[in-house]
Formats: structure tokens, C-alpha cells, sequence
């Protein structure tokens, strides 16, 4: 009966645009707030001067917390000469309807919001608690995963643009520890005419291994690169639009290419929880002294055996003789460019929930938006935090239906 019901509201979200026109609300003004990042290291903020610039010459309102664009390079005075209002009360930020942050809320921060707010912010599913759930189901919040934000093409687009600057921003890490400076090997990434160029391993051929080897293959180095699906292999060779090796993953293969490289970059994603440890310790330790590791993977448990999370103040050990870099935020390291890629995204919806009357109307009207949402008004609509948590389901598209 349920599926039967689901079935009718979601006939009922694709009917004529012209039914959908009669029930629009006029233009809502928004009251956002955007807080300072408190996790660590996170230095990202959501919008930029510029973006905030456009929402207040929409009519709309918006708050910043003193210093939270501080980590991005933007100052406090570049955000209020374009029209934000800037406050040093965290709590202040926390009264507007609309709260946007890169990192999920701490506790702390679920304290301070009101009931019935609207947050944008990551859901960062391989660690989320339930009890995190609960305290926003409480307060009946209307939660937005940029996880889960899919564009017009029907791609992850926050997770698409933080993975295209991490693929690229790996291979720049490793250039900077194989040279002298942070006592590698003092190879020159990709090597000069009459010089052999650098072996680099990418494993992965999701969107962080596409730009890797795109990277790689732009400095000169030889790229090699192994994934479990040729669907894949072949997606990355024709987006590339240049041959490189590729093989699908076979220890045999991968080992030999492993002990003669002077990179390896782990990109291998799982669906749900952790990434697939692919790379033993032994094979490690037979890889060439002053090798480079960067375990992309590592927030959710790397796909290398000897990969232990680090961080940005100390983001790198040795192990068997083999630098390893396993930071599991690596998009923060290029703050400026992630909040740029950040703010060309949500900027859009939010100029749309205003000009439409309101988030319900973009709901609607924008499938990727939908699919975004895990709480609605308090109720839990993702059925893979529903089965992971044992908390009761209710299907998104009855619920906005109901409420047209």
C-alpha cells in the first residue's frame, strides 16, 4: 500500500509545469545565517562576498559570524561592504531561518538552533551519529546533504567539484614531498627531456582518480591506473581523451606496478561505509625508499593497510621508509578554490527558494534538491540512515505532497 501511494505522489511531482505555476507563493525574502566553522581544520565557508553580494541585492538578509570566511582568506570587511551583517554572538547567526556551513552542526550548535530552521551543510555519512539525528528530528529540521545535491545532469555536484580539486590537489602533494625540501626523494614530478619521469599509481578511476591522472599526465609523469570496474577504466580513458595504462585490480599486476612507483594515490570509494583495503602492508613495505603514499580513501579507512589518519598541522609519517600522507580533508588545504566551487553551487538554490516562495516550492520543482533532503520538518527521509539507525522512514514525496 505504502509503495502504492509513493508510486501516486511521485506522478503527482512530475505532473504539467503549468498545474505546478498556480500554487507558487510569491517571493520570499531569507534570513541566512552562515557560523564560523568549528571542526578541525575546517576552513572552508559555503559563500563567498560576491554570492552574498547577489542574496542581499535579492532582498535578502544575511548574518555572519566574525572570522568565519577568516580561512578562506575572506576578511570581515569584504563580506559587510557587499551587505552582510556581521556579528560576534554565535547565537545571533543561529536565529536566522536558513543555516548554511560546510561542516554537520556539533551539538553544541543543534543547542542554539530554533525549531524549524532549514540547514545546508555535509552529512559526512561514514561518521554520523545517531544521536545527531535524533537531536535535530527534535528541534523538526529540514536538513540538506551536500552529499546527496545533484545538479541538472543528475550528478553529486559539491561531491563532483570537491573531488575534482582533491584529484587534482594530490598529485601537487606528492610533488612537493618528493623533492628535498620535505626530504623525498628529490625527484621532479614528471621529469625533463633525457630524464626518465615519475611512476605514479592511481587506484580509483572514480572523479578524484579521473583528475589525479589528468594532473599527472599534464606534469609529464607515467600514469597507471586500476580499478575493480571497466565500465570505469574506460569512462576515465575517454574522458581523459588520451591512452593511459589502465587494468582492472589484480594483485599480481598491481603489486609489480606498486614496487616500481614513486607515487601511489588510493582513491578507491565505497557506496557505504568504509573503502576496500586493497594494499597490504607487506606490498608497502617493498615499495622504493622515499615513495610517496596519499591515502585519499582515509576518511573512510584508506585502502591501504599502513594508512593512520593525520592531519594539516602534521600530515605525514614514514612507515617501512615510505612517506604516507593520509589527511582526510584535503579540499580545506585550498580553502579559497573549495569555497569558490561551493558557493557557484548553493548560491542558485538559494536565489531559486527565494524567487519561488520557499524551499518547499524548490522541493518540488528540483529533483536534485529532493534528493538532497534527509530530514523533512523532523522526520527522517533517508532510508539508508533509516536502516543503518533502526529510526522509522517516511517517504519524502507523500510528505510534500501532503502538505501542497
Amino acid at each position: 500500500m505504502m509503495s502504492e501511494l509513493s508510486d501516486i505522489a511521485k506522478q503527482a511531482l512530475l505532473q504539467p509545469q503549468e498545474a505546478m505555476l498556480e500554487t507558487k507563493s510569491k517571493k520570499n525574502n531569507l534570513y541566512i545565517g552562515i557560523p564560523k566553522e568549528t571542526s578541525f581544520q575546517e576552513t572552508r565557508i559555503a559563500l563567498t562576498p560576491l554570492s552574498v553580494s547577489l542574496l542581499v541585492n535579492n532582498g535578502h538578509r544575511v548574518v555572519i559570524e566574525s572570522g568565519a570566511g577568516s580561512g578562506a582568506n575572506f576578511s570581515d570587511s569584504a563580506y559587510s561592504e557587499q551587505g552582510a551583517k556581521i556579528v560576534y554572538d554565535k547565537k545571533e547567526v543561529y536565529r536566522a531561518d536558513l543555516i548554511i556551513k560546510v561542516a554537520p552542526p556539533t551539538s553544541d550548535e543543534i543547542e542554539m538552533m530554533k525549531n524549524g530552521q532549514v540547514l545546508f551543510s555535509a552529512l559526512q555519512m561514514a561518521i554520523v551519529k545517531p544521536e545527531f539525528l535524533h537531536s535535530l528530528m527534535k528541534k523538526k529540521i529540514t536538513a540538506l546533504s551536500f552529499e546527496y545535491l545533484r545538479d541538472e545532469g543528475n550528478s553529486l555536484s559539491i561531491v563532483r567539484a570537491m573531488s575534482e580539486i582533491v584529484g587534482a590537489t594530490s598529485v601537487l602533494i606528492a610533488a612537493e614531498y618528493l623533492s628535498n625540501v620535505f626530504e623525498g626523494k628529490g625527484l621532479m614530478l614528471g621529469g625533463i627531456t633525457g630524464v626518465p619521469p615519475t611512476e605514479i599509481v592511481i587506484l580509483g578511476a572514480g572523479t578524484v582518480g579521473e583528475y589525479a591522472a589528468r594532473t599527472s599526465i599534464a606534469l609529464g609523469a607515467e600514469v597507471k591506473v586500476f580499478d575493480s570496474s571497466v565500465y570505469r577504466l574506460r569512462r576515465l580513458q575517454n574522458n581523459i581523451g588520451t591512452r593511459v595504462f589502465t587494468s582492472v585490480i589484480q594483485p599480481v599486476v598491481l603489486q609489480k606496478a606498486l614496487w616500481s612507483c614513486d607515487v601511489a594515490i588510493g582513491a578507491i570509494r565505497a557506496q557505504h561505509g568504509f573503502s576496500p583495503c586493497i594494499v597490504s602492508e607487506e606490498t608497502v613495505s617493498k615499495m622504493k625508499p622515499d615513495s610517496v603514499i596519499i591515502d585519499v580513501s582515509i576518511d573512510q579507512g584508506g585502502c591501504f593497510e599502513t594508512s593512520e589518519v593525520t592531519n594539516h598541522t602534521h600530515p605525514t609519517f614514514r612507515k617501512h621508509d615510505v612517506i604516507h600522507y593520509c589527511v582526510p580533508n584535503i579540499a580545506s588545504r585550498v580553502a579559497r578554490t573549495a569555497t569558490y566551487a561551493l558557493t557557484n553551487i548553493l548560491t542558485p538554490i538559494l536565489v531559486d527558494i527565494g524567487d519561488k516562495g520557499g524551499i518547499m516550492n524548490v522541493i518540488w520543482e528540483k529533483p536534485g534538491v529532493r534528493n538532497a533532503i534527509y530530514l523533512y520538518q523532523g522526520q527522517l527521509t533517508n532510508i539508508d540512515l533509516s536502516e543503518r539507525f533502526n529510526i522509522p522512514f517516511k517517504d519524502l514525496n507523500l510528505l510534500i505532497v501532503s502538505n501542497r
